[in-house]
């Protein structure tokens, strides 16, 4: 019989039930009082899950066209922006940052290490006209966590800077409510902890930030998010939407509505302890030393292609990811966000020791479950 394939990735992450039988059904005609119903209900459900009154506008795109929209639509040309670049999406950043004309601080760190807020304040000081930061909540190459509210106060001391963060890992992973953080743009995209294929992208932005909108020179068409927000007011997008995927989002809406923000925030919060605890139990050195609760990495043991390691992991039924630019073949990463629950931690922490032992490093079998299993009962 065929292997069964439990996807372990972070992002696309496994569907719900509920997501996949709305994504099966007939399409609808967009232009239709049935899509705007829809739409709206969409629109009210994002409101709940980010705690605020403003709704965002939604993009047929990946998570990249958001980031893309928070660049073009918020800053002037010769803005100069502070990035922080701690991996693989950091870089991106700066990269649209560069693509459309704005002076970038590139704030390069060690990927697995976060920011140091000494070394923030210096370039604050040397930089005092600083119009944005722009930085990922989760940073999904590295499986770090960067801590947002300290760049918020950062931003609050400053004449006129707004926070720009990219919530695509943390949405739906963490309690993320930009009003109380003090976040001005956020983005996030569907194929991530909100349970959907990818091609649907989210974009929040602040009163502060709004002020900017009509004052941006930056050429932009399909990402103007003044274009959108008349539009999606009316229950209605500018340009042709991800219609089944936004009819699948308010299903997945649903799902992390009815079981809660903090509880959501609490059952990743132990799946991504009990991965991490399991993997040290089992010898291996994580990647971050700021893990994120949305994934976790780890570096192969010495001697062991991260690469091989995955392939035969793989032969067992469980995808991981691997690593990026001069981390391939070093790590690997075990995605836990979304439609995942801690059974699911036991059973790909169980197929990593196999995986370890079928590729030559040897591992006492059932150590690394027990530790997982220790932490679950702390929490069912």
């Amino acid at each position: 019989m065929k292997v069964k394939e439990r996807l372990f990735t972070p992002g696309p992450v496994p569907l719900p039930p509920e997501v996949i039988k709305a994504l099966g059904q007939q399409i609808i005609h967009h232009r239709t009082p049935e899509f705007t119903k829809a739409f709206m209900e969409v629109r009210e459900k994002l409101k709940r899950l980010l705690k605020t009154e403003r709704a965002p506008v939604m993009f047929a795109s990946s998570g990249t066209g958001s980031m893309e929209a928070a660049v073009t639509n918020f800053f002037r040309r010769g803005d100069r922006v502070l990035v922080i670049n701690a991996g693989k999406f950091g870089q991106r950043w700066r990269d649209l940052a560069k693509t459309f004309e704005l002076k970038v601080v590139d704030y390069e760190i060690e990927w697995g290490k976060t920011y140091d807020r000494e070394r923030i304040l210096e370039i604050i000081g040397e930089f005092p006209d600083i119009k944005g930061i722009l930085v990922q909540h989760s940073e999904t190459s590295t499986t770090t966590l960067h801590d947002v509210n300290y760049l918020a106060e950062v931003c609050k001391k400053l004449d006129d800077c707004i926070l720009v963060v990219d919530g695509i890992t943390s949405i739906g992973v963490y309690e993320v409510y930009p009003e109380e953080i003090g976040i001005d743009v956020l983005v996030t995209g569907s194929q991530k902890a909100l349970m959907l294929p990818p091609g649907l992208s989210i974009l929040w932005f602040s009163e502060k930030a709004e002020e900017r909108l009509e004052k941006s020179d930056i050429g932009k068409y399909y990402f103007s998010v003044l274009s959108e927000v008349k539009k999606q007011e009316k229950g209605q997008t500018a340009y042709t939407p991800a219609i089944n995927l936004i009819l699948a989002l308010n299903e997945s809406l649903n799902l992390i509505l009815e079981e809660g923000l903090p509880q959501l925030a609490r059952r990743h919060e132990v799946m991504a302890k009990a991965t991490r605890e399991a993997l040290k139990e089992i010898g291996l050195k994580l990647l971050s030393e700021s893990p994120a609760n949305s994934a976790t990495g780890a570096y192969a043991p010495a001697g062991i292609d991260a690469d091989e390691f995955r392939k035969v992991l793989l032969k067992l039924g469980f995808r991981v990811a691997g690593g990026q630019d001069h981390l391939k073949g070093k790590i690997f990463r075990i995605a836990h966000m979304g439609y995942f629950d801690v059974m699911d931690i036991v059973q790909v922490i169980a197929g990593v020791e196999f995986a370890l032992e079928k590729i030559g490093y040897t591992v006492e079998i059932g150590k690394g479950v027990r530790k997982a299993q220790e932490i679950v009962l702390e929490y069912i």
